[in-house]
């Protein structure tokens, strides 16, 4: 019996068409599910200046969707430092439709990787995968294709178990409430000024950091119009000294950016405060959790790691897979980063 039912999938996984996509109007139709992977933010990139979407769709033999994910080509670069290139982003592994067993996803995440890596292998500088669901998944496919994985730290807050009161150490609590005695006010982001506002403090705070990529202001813009984002901005006598950009997808909220002006007003805390404001607001809406989108590789110190920890987070370490066009450059890349 198992013998027939293996033969079964494997006849049915032969059967699978992939194809990529580049225009939202020529997608089948697709069911809801992460927002990292949707139609609907496919759309968004597709609008915004310097991002081009691939949208990698996995079909059975009558045309039903069962697996998609989404790509996107960044267009970086910058007169200081400075720098011209293309990179591609994944982040997740996809959605699965119709499968419940462990082994087709890894298959079908192996047929959209490899169908990502064949497109897209020329035209960019290097090619990611980030933010996968499990440490070990897709690893044999990544390792066969020649992506090499480097051990990044992603932290989340549960906001489902105990409030954020409950899990903040005091000690930043007191800095967050001296703070805000001081004056220091967090908001969201309302009117055009304030976005304003908070766009230009961002793109200060990030003009000196050439892998922090940062998307047009019309994709913030468009984000806030779908209630997919929630902007905040930390004000003191009208001076903004920090800011966030949150999204939300599948009830949880993520800090995708963030930037303050935390030497010229240290004793404001803004980092602290506006990350607060940020989570208190997911815990209100009812998300069940507050994940931190780019923590960093896991040194033994990190400042920022040590400050989203006083949070009260979970810490997971897990793997970026990244791959280089140029041959020899990847191999010294994958040779560096061996375990």
């Amino acid at each position: 019996m198992d013998f027939i039912t293996n033969l079964r999938t494997f006849v049915a996984m032969k059967e699978l068409k992939v194809t990529i996509y580049t225009r939202t109007a020529e997608l089948p139709p697709i069911p809801e599910g992460n927002y990292f992977h949707s139609p609907e933010l496919m759309a968004l990139c597709e609008r915004t200046p310097r991002l081009k979407p691939y949208m990698v769709v996995v079909t059975d033999n009558t045309g039903e969707v069962v697996a998609h994910m989404l790509a996107t080509m960044r267009y970086r670069r910058s007169w200081i430092p400075p720098y011209l290139y293309m990179h591609v982003r994944v982040m997740g592994e996809g959605v699965y439709h119709h499968t419940d067993d462990e082994h087709n996803e890894q298959y079908l995440f192996g047929r959209m990787a490899e169908a990502v890596t064949e497109r897209l292998q020329n035209r960019c500088l290097y090619i990611e995968f980030s933010h996968l669901s499990q440490k070990m998944f897709g690893y044999k496919d990544l390792k066969r294709m020649n992506y090499f994985h480097v051990k990044w730290m992603n932290i989340h807050n549960s906001l489902h178990s105990r409030t954020p009161e409950e899990r903040i150490m005091e000690r930043q609590m007191r800095r967050i409430e001296a703070a805000q005695e001081r004056g220091a006010v967090t908001k969201l982001v309302e009117t055009h000024a304030e976005f304003r506002d908070f766009s230009r403090l961002l793109r200060r705070h990030n003009w000196l950091k050439p892998r922090r990529y940062l998307p047009d202001d019309t994709f913030f813009e468009e984000m806030m119009k779908s209630n997919r984002c929630r902007l905040f901005i930390t004000k003191v006598r009208d001076k903004v000294i920090g800011c966030c950009a949150c999204v939300i997808s599948n009830g949880d909220m993520y800090l995708w950016y963030s930037a303050s002006r935390r030497k010229s007003y240290a004793i404001y805390h803004p980092n602290a405060v506006t990350i607060w404001k940020a989570m208190k607001y997911a815990h209100e809406e009812g998300m069940q959790h507050f994940r931190f989108v780019d923590v960093g590789l896991p040194f033994r110190r990190s400042p920022y790691r040590d400050f989203i920890m006083s949070f009260g987070g979970k810490e997971v370490t897990g793997f970026r897979w990244f791959r280089i066009s140029i041959r020899w450059v990847n191999a010294i890349a994958s040779w560096w980063w061996r375990e």
